[in-house]
């Protein structure tokens, strides 16, 4: 399968050393749009990708599927054309809080019989909370994190503090970088509105740490995930980058575990 990317960043980077150098299930990123394009020439080098900057020579080279690795608005300025062409992998989640957005990009994966991957991210257990709800009867889902205190906040602090308590649509708004995990949440269960938050920046901790909180007719369950840092930007969780590799893997897989 040959793949193209959205941005070049530490996701991108992990990506191609993963799929590229290491020749992974015969996955390939082979296309990769950029906005500038000298400043990523050496990847061209160093992986063997060609770089775009125009979307419909993006599109027209040869991609099967388009992994969005870049920013919220990215995928608005950009997923919605693109999906008419390609199946997507999207990881900028945060994005799918905007309603109108999510109802047009499910439609147009209708449309057009692409489909439009959410890669789990920094958590687990959606599987488990799916299930669950596959009547509707999750009454509850409640998500802590706990994150470095350089990482949300640029004042230093000596005890942990809660900056940040509300909905997991509230907590894209006023965090639309480090609040993924609280959408792809909502996403699967009781909505953006009824999914809890609560994060916390914490000077003590050099992880991330998310707790998710599950209350249903089927009973109860607890999932509590320490996420190390990617090795090539520590502001990105090491789990969120293989949570997608993850994701091409199963979709070049004919063997589907769980679900």
């Amino acid at each position: 399968m040959n793949i193209g990317l959205i941005g070049a960043g530490a996701i991108a980077n992990f990506l191609l050393q993963q799929l590229n150098e290491k020749q992974q299930n015969d996955l390939r990123i082979s296309s990769i749009y950029v906005r500038n394009k000298e400043k990523y020439e050496e990847l061209e080098h160093q992986f063997g990708i060609t770089l775009f900057t125009e979307l419909d020579a993006f599109l027209e080279s040869d991609i099967d599927l388009v992994v969005e690795a870049a920013t919220i608005e990215a995928v608005q300025a950009l997923v919605p054309t693109i999906l008419k062409q390609k199946p997507v992998v999207l990881i900028s989640i945060g994005a799918l809080a905007d309603e109108q957005l999510l109802q047009q990009l499910n439609e147009l994966a209708i449309q057009y019989n692409h489909d439009l991957y959410l890669p789990s991210g920094a958590i687990g257990g959606l599987d488990l909370l799916q299930n669950a709800h596959a009547l509707g009867t999750v009454k509850e889902v409640s998500l802590t994190t706990r994150k470095p205190a350089y990482s949300l906040i640029d004042q230093e602090i000596n005890e942990a503090q809660v900056i940040f308590e509300g909905t997991a649509r509230g907590a894209i708004r006023k965090f639309p970088k480090n609040m993924n995990v609280s959408i792809v949440l909502a996403l699967a269960s009781i909505g953006f509105d009824k999914t809890k938050v609560c994060l916390v920046a914490d000077p003590h901790i050099d992880q991330n740490i998310h707790q998710v909180d599950i209350i249903g007719d089927f009973g109860e369950a607890t999932f509590i995930i320490k996420n190390n840092p990617l090795p090539q930007n520590a502001k990105t969780s090491y789990l969120a980058a293989m949570s997608i590799l993850g994701t091409l893997q199963r979709i070049n897989d004919k063997l589907i575990i769980g679900g």
